[in-house]
């Protein structure tokens, strides 16, 4: 009994499920042309409609075991179904609603990167890859980018960038070289203004002394006579520089030892040696020989 109870319930479960479907409309086909469509939600269904068939379609390509040629058509499809959506969301704006492509999700390399892969036709989003699509061969050259080649600099190029300021001639335009002078300066003109006016002093009380009569301490006369001696010294030295650069000028001048020849003496020199270069080129030596005996013979002394 429980059998034959069990078979009645499955059959009045399929005849209900009949009717239910009965009592359905028709599934409605989506149309070809979204220009077909003059409801404004119905082409947002039928966008919704593609959205879905994508998001399942992208779900399944994350699958690397699905095989090259699956992955492939699958990627194909998602390019297709992006196609169609493309013309729904344009078909809503024409009636319209929102704009959906301005905010249309980049695609993204390996590394998440945004990859611009351009349209051949200019129309909408070119060719993309997804999931496990990315990672074919042939596909995965497409994301990585090429290794940038640095290029050697040439010796133009690394005398093109010397300039004035590689040797430091303008150091002092920046102003910092400047300022620290101006210190340093102040400080050894102060420093070189008190101690000539310290030597005046000294030299003021000595003069000062020597007409009054006065004796003058030992110390006061003697940084006198130190300064005195550095004046001279200095001038001595400066005679001795100017007499050996004098004696060096003098002993950079040439003095001909030898008499030099004039321009005939040169001349005939020359020509000279033109002779016996042609009589050793035409001339044997025998021959040679015989002229200069006969020249000795006959005292002959050309």
């Amino acid at each position: 009994m429980a059998r034959n109870e069990e078979k009645a319930q499955s059959m009045l479960n399929r005849y209900i499920t009949l009717k239910n479907e009965e009592k359905k409309k028709p599934r409605e086909r989506r149309p070809f042309l979204a220009s077909e469509c003059r409801d404004l939600a119905e082409a947002s269904k039928w966008r919704q409609q593609i959205m879905g068939e994508i998001g399942r379609k992208v779900a399944e390509i994350q699958n690397e075991g699905l095989g090259e040629h699956r992955l492939r058509d699958l990627n194909d499809e998602i390019n297709k179904l992006i196609r169609e959506k493309t013309h729904w969301e344009r078909r809503i704006v024409e009636l319209g609603g929102p704009n959906y492509a301005k905010h249309a999700p980049k695609m993204t390399d390996l590394d998440g990167n945004i990859v611009d892969v351009p349209n051949p036709s200019g129309r909408g989003a070119g060719y993309r890859y997804f999931g496990a699509a990315k990672k074919l061969p042939g596909v995965r050259e497409l994301f990585e980018k090429p290794p940038e080649l640095r290029k050697r600099r040439t010796r133009y190029d690394i005398y093109k960038r010397i300039d004035a300021s590689y040797y430091g001639y303008r150091d002092d335009e920046d102003g910092v070289l400047e300022k620290l002078e101006v210190v340093a300066e102040e400080k050894m003109r102060a420093e070189a203004v008190a101690e000539w006016w310290r030597l005046e002093e000294i030299r003021r009380e000595a003069k000062r002394a020597v007409k009054s009569g006065e004796v003058v301490t030992v110390a006061k006369v003697k940084e006198i006579l130190v300064e005195e001696e550095e004046e001279v010294v200095e001038e001595e030295r400066q005679r001795e520089r100017e007499l050996l650069k004098e004696k060096s000028e003098k002993e950079m001048e040439f003095v001909a030892h030898v008499p030099l020849p004039d321009d005939k003496e040169i001349e005939k020199m020359v020509l000279e040696k033109k002779k016996k270069d042609l009589l050793s080129r035409y001339v044997s030596e025998e021959l040679m020989q015989d002229q200069t005996e006969a020249k000795e013979m006959l005292n002959i002394k050309r």
